[in-house]
């Protein structure tokens, strides 16, 4: 097991130094002036929005029970309760001003957490390290909306020099960031030390481990920076603000075995007996969103990925179609609201689009 330490910690450290170094900023979001232009706004009222309605401090309900908007959402861990609820007090209203300047963004970001295999809403710590501006600087010198520096930047293949800098490209500096945190994973298979580690390096997070004699966060968290510590927690909370509720990105990796059970990401479980003997299939064609369907069938979309694996992916390939399988009920729902599902999948693949082609400034 040291060995294993020793190797992630040599191999990753370099990788992210800088991010050690990184100056504490505020979360407070403030509208970007950033590229506001690419939004097609005679398009905006047909893209849904990916998540549940956020919640604002005349609105909080007892979020830290298993009581969410989905059927057996997870529970927040206990020690995080305190923090958390302070957290959407403070900040719920400012965050939830977010929802329609940055939907676009969010819709991008989502579809390249899902090409590598990411859980989308791993897609908050843009929102924590930067407020989504391209052109954020922390005071250590990291640049962009997931706040890269210099040597971490190259390293994961984004051009730095002197006429270019790629770290505030929102399209190219999402793909290194979906690189580097999939890297993570494979170090901790753990989401809340990929966070920390994502902030405070793997170096540190290493040391924590050999500190406390523990890979739980909740348990080695004293061993990181206090800086680190909140990172996390702030993780948690935007997440609890924009979706309502816990999911897979804000557990351990213990807890996330006892709520999802076993396998790489939720939806790698395998259906039961009774999901497949209850489940009908249907062939569809076509630009279809597994976001938007789940949106509108009412399904989370962990679910939905668990019945249709990598259906984003296929169906982002010309001429493909897809065997989709969904419960009987949902499939209903489907076929009932197809062609408004399908017409909002195309204004949120073009909206996506328009922030993809046009570079960060």
């Amino acid at each position: 097991m040291k060995q294993f330490l020793l190797a992630g910690c040599l191999f990753f450290g370099t990788l992210t130094s800088g991010f050690a170094q990184k100056a504490d900023q505020s979360i407070v979001p403030e509208k970007t002036s950033v590229d506001t232009s690419i939004i097609n706004k005679s398009t905006q009222p047909a893209i849904a929005s990916t998540a549940v309605e956020m919640e604002t401090p005349s609105t909080i309900r007892n979020l830290f029970e298993e009581t969410g908007t989905t059927i057996g959402s997870p529970k927040l861990n206990p020690r995080a309760v305190s923090f958390v609820q302070d957290y959407i007090e403070s900040y719920g209203k400012s965050l939830h001003a977010m929802k329609e300047w940055a939907l676009p963004y969010f819709n991008m970001m989502d579809g390249i957490m899902l090409q590598y295999g990411l859980p989308r809403e791993l897609k908050y710590l843009a929102v924590i390290e930067s407020k989504l501006k391209s052109n954020a600087v922390s005071h250590a010198g990291a640049v962009g909306p997931w706040q890269f520096m210099r040597g971490t930047a190259i390293r994961l293949g984004l051009k730095v020099n002197k006429s270019v800098d790629e770290r505030t490209n929102y399209v190219k500096s999402t793909h290194a960031a979906a690189k580097y945190l999939k890297d993570l994973y494979k170090i901790y298979g753990d989401w809340l030390l990929v966070i920390a580690a994502y902030n405070a390096g793997p170096g540190n997070v290493q040391k924590a481990i050999a500190r406390s004699g523990s890979r739980n966060f909740w348990d080695l968290q004293y061993h990181l920076p206090a800086e680190t510590r909140k990172h996390v927690k702030k993780f948690i909370g935007t997440h609890y603000v924009f979706e309502g509720q816990g999911g897979l990105t804000t557990l351990t990796k213990a807890e996330t075995r006892d709520h999802y059970g076993d396998g790489l990401y939720a939806y790698t479980r395998k259906l039961t007996q009774e999901e497949e003997a209850s489940a009908r299939s249907q062939s569809v064609a076509g630009k279809y969103q597994s976001v938007v369907i789940a949106k509108h069938i009412m399904m989370d979309i962990t679910d939905f990925n668990r019945y249709n694996p990598d259906f984003d992916r296929v169906m982002s390939t010309s001429g493909n179609a897809y065997e989709m399988k969904l419960p009987a009920d949902k499939m209903e729902l489907f076929n009932a609201h197809k062609y408004s599902i399908l017409q909002e999948s195309v204004q949120l693949l073009l909206s996506s689009t328009a922030v993809m082609s046009s570079p960060g400034k």
